[in-house]
């Protein structure tokens, strides 16, 4: 596991870079522990857009590439032949894991997939084969008690909701989630929480 501090300003710097790319209408679709690269200043790199730049957009006959290969259910790596769902399956939405049409809150889930993993230092979604991956990602629930004991209770519920299964009542923008963290890291959140005496 990282600090909980530390933990907090990278994932703070992930849901920044992600915030970037969804006001570009750029879902990045394979979020993962691989393609978040920390430089030598403590600078956080959100890498390997390659799936989404991949499939993003229209064909020139009008139709959407993403929404056809968002409907197969086999796995394949970036850039191969229509008719895959994209993706690595541990960080994959249930949503993606179903082969079902995609969108930021996609990014959302794998975040919070990715936040867990910074706090507890273990996999969220395990299992021996990528069809059992598979299987726990959409059937799981995630053991909030398994967090550190000093995780922020803001910090807590916000994973809540970035893990929730069903994306309509997910965290529908990570811009959310950046704002909370910032709040939680420079203590904000504890004074707006705290009840006013008058």
């Amino acid at each position: 596991p990282i600090p909980v501090d530390a933990t907090l300003e990278i994932a703070e710097q992930i849901a920044e870079a992600l915030e970037e790319a969804h006001n570009k209408g750029i879902v990045h679709r394979d979020l993962k522990p691989a393609n978040v690269k920390l430089t030598p200043d403590e600078k956080v790199k959100v890498l390997d857009f390659g799936l989404a730049k991949a499939w993003s957009g229209e064909d020139p006959d009008g139709s959407s590439p993403s929404a056809a290969l968002s409907q197969s259910p086999t796995l394949a790596h970036a850039g191969t032949v229509a008719g895959v769902i994209l993706g690595t399956a541990a960080y994959m939405s249930p949503e993606q894991a179903r082969g079902k049409p995609v969108d930021k809150r996609a990014d959302v889930w794998s975040f919070g997939v990715l936040l867990w993993e910074m706090l507890t230092g273990q996999a969220l979604f395990a299992g021996d084969t990528v069809t059992d991956v598979i299987a726990a990602v959409v059937r799981a629930e995630p053991d909030l008690s398994a967090l550190p004991a000093e995780t922020p209770a803001t910090v807590r519920k916000l994973l809540a909701r970035c893990l929730r299964k069903d994306p309509r009542t997910r965290l529908p923008d990570i811009g959310a989630a950046r704002l909370e963290l910032h709040e939680v890291r420079t203590g904000e959140a504890a004074e707006t929480a705290a009840p006013t005496a008058e």
